[in-house]
């Protein structure tokens, strides 16, 4: 069996020499590829960074309809609990019908009563027209004894006295003013028929106004009944005893399908964000689930230019500040995922593309600036 030979130097410095010098071979590697190394990874992280555009700033919306009833009254009745699905048409509560029977009932008398009134009316013209027929049957006879005496009159001046011709002429002048009054009366008589007396009931004036207030009153008794507007979940329901007011909301329904995000990106985020860019999308709620979805729209203004007082930066003590627009992203929910609910915190990112940073990239043009 062969030994193994260890040589050992008598000379300890070169070895302690050799060893530096690796050291400084090593050192003299490292001074120049790490810098090297930072900058190539660095730049590649700069040149493909950009074309994601991330916020944290961004809340699930959904669309919820404020119910007011159209009428007011106390609630007899409410069909619906709190947090209940309710599908469009349902019956969410009654408002006290008793009252606004009571008004229906009456119009409906008035409009009975108008009718009667109509046919008064035609009874009274009919009349009318037959007094007219007579007076002119006098007013005739009182036109030729008139004629006849005057003729006599003008041929015998002695045959009839001053006396008798005045009473004829006195006869003539009120048959002529009965039949004028008559007219007159005949008149209005036929202004309140609308005109014409053979026309049918329901398109007189009076009537027409007796049919509306019949449809009103049916209307509010209609509205006592109060119906989803919507398919939805119903927020915090009333309670039977509450008094319900007119166009004051009572409850609320929230939409259980259209839910979207509400993204509000700093106005320098947007350069290249344009509709219809596709969007992932993480909900805190359920942390590692992610959905996909697009930029729906893009708002024209930031809020606080829809606030009721816009801030005034014509001051001397203004600050820029980095503005947020609101970015409206629509969310590909498919069933069996989660539910998403309306107030959530959410983590959106828009896939703009491409690279701004790379060579060639422009800014996008003006003409195509977001909407």
């Amino acid at each position: 069996m062969k030994e193994k030979i260890k040589v050992v130097s008598d000379n300890p410095s070169i070895d302690q020499g050799t060893k530096s010098g690796k050291k400084r071979t090593l050192r003299r590697i490292l001074l120049m590829v790490g810098p090297l190394a930072v900058f190539v990874i660095g730049g590649g992280w700069y040149l493909v960074s950009g074309r994601y555009v991330s916020t944290d700033n961004a809340y699930t919306k959904a669309d919820i309809v404020s119910v007011a009833p159209e009428i007011s009254g106390p609630i007899v009745s409410v069909a619906v609990k709190d947090n209940q699905t309710v599908k469009k048409g349902d019956v969410l509560f009654t408002i006290d019908p008793k009252p606004y029977q009571i008004a229906l009932d009456l119009a409906q008398a008035k409009l009975a009563q108008a009718k009667l009134e109509i046919d008064a009316l035609r009874a009274q013209y009919k009349q009318s027209q037959a007094d007219i027929n007579v007076m002119n049957t006098d007013r005739q006879w009182a036109q030729k004894n008139y004629d006849r005496e005057r003729e006599l009159q003008r041929k015998n001046s002695a045959a009839i006295s001053p006396t008798e011709m005045d009473k004829m002429t006195h006869d003539l002048e009120a048959a002529n003013q009965r039949v004028a009054a008559l007219t007159q009366q005949q008149a209005q008589i036929l202004a309140s028929l609308d005109g014409n007396p053979d026309l049918p009931d329901e398109d007189h004036a009076t009537v027409r106004a007796a049919q509306a207030a019949v449809d009103t009153a049916k209307l509010n008794l209609d509205r006592t009944v109060v119906h989803a507007p919507q398919d939805g979940t119903i927020g915090p329901a009333p309670h039977g005893g509450d008094y319900a007011h007119a166009q004051v909301p009572s409850m609320n329904v929230v939409s259980g399908t259209g839910t979207y995000i509400e993204a509000n990106y700093k106005e320098t985020d947007l350069t290249r964000m344009r509709a219809g860019q596709p969007v992932s999308i993480e909900i805190d709620t359920y942390p590692g689930y992610k959905w996909a979805g697009k930029v729906e729209s893009i708002s024209p203004a930031s809020e606080a230019e829809f606030s009721i007082l816009p801030a005034q930066n014509a001051t001397g003590n203004w600050v820029k500040v980095v503005q947020r627009i609101p970015v409206r992203v629509t969310i590909d929910h498919k069933p069996g995922e989660p539910p998403i609910r309306g107030g959530m915190s959410a983590e959106v990112s828009v896939d703009t593309g491409g690279y701004p940073h790379m060579p060639g990239a422009q800014a996008a043009p003006y003409e195509s600036a977001p909407q």
